[in-house]
């Protein structure tokens, strides 16, 4: 299957990731609550047509999450926030749940917390022999893309920006909300939060 690459389309933007779960659970669905969103510029976006690619993209992730998430999502402090609209991508984009399960959290379990230039690169060549898709896109999409992953490890807390290399890696601390919804849907995308294997495996 193809990556979806539509982290272009936005960063993590957690803050109007809420808005949007917010008028999801008042309006009781994705239609009417897509309406709201549109007619009111709820996302505050510049021109309606980047309001469109804005609230599509944000839906589109925010599809994926249980209703417990959701409503986690609608409710919580900026951490949790944060932790949700990450979930949400791990659980929509798996080039970037991959590249945080794989790289970063190997990285981090060898005690190399040092996140490198030549480590997202070989992690994109790596994946290009699976996925082609990677190899035909355009320098600028490329870089968008790159850029647009490693703000959105910054938002969600696995990456501390650093001078000379690309930052450094640490692992998120998830409140108890953060972990019961996780872990009541699948305990697996706790590896987008660079859980180890053995500690999720125990919950």
């Amino acid at each position: 299957m193809s990556y979806n690459l539509s982290l272009t389309a936005a960063s993590l933007r957690p803050e109007l990731a809420r808005i949007v779960a917010e008028c999801y659970i008042e309006a009781g669905g994705w239609e009417p609550a897509k309406a709201s969103i549109l007619s009111s510029n709820a996302l505050q976006s510049r021109s309606a047509s980047s309001s469109i690619r804005l609230e599509r993209e944000l839906r589109r992730r925010l599809a994926t999450l249980t209703n417990d998430q959701m409503i986690l999502l609608s409710q919580a402090t900026a951490e949790d926030r944060a932790a949700m609209a990450w979930l949400a991508t791990c659980k929509s984009i798996t080039f970037a749940f991959e590249f945080a399960s794989e790289v970063l959290r190997e990285k981090l379990e060898a005690h190399d917390v040092v996140l490198r230039h030549s480590d997202y690169e070989a992690y994109v060549e790596n994946k290009g022999v699976a996925h082609p898709e990677l190899n035909r896109l355009a320098p600028s999409s490329k870089a968008k893309i790159r850029r647009n992953l490693l703000g959105m490890l910054n938002e969600a807390g696995l990456l501390v920006k650093g001078a000379g290399a690309v930052g450094t890696i640490q692992r998120p601390v998830l409140s108890p909300e953060v972990l019961r919804v996780i872990t009541s849907d699948s305990p697996r995308w706790l590896a987008g939060f660079l859980v180890s294997d053995n500690e999720f495996s125990n919950l």
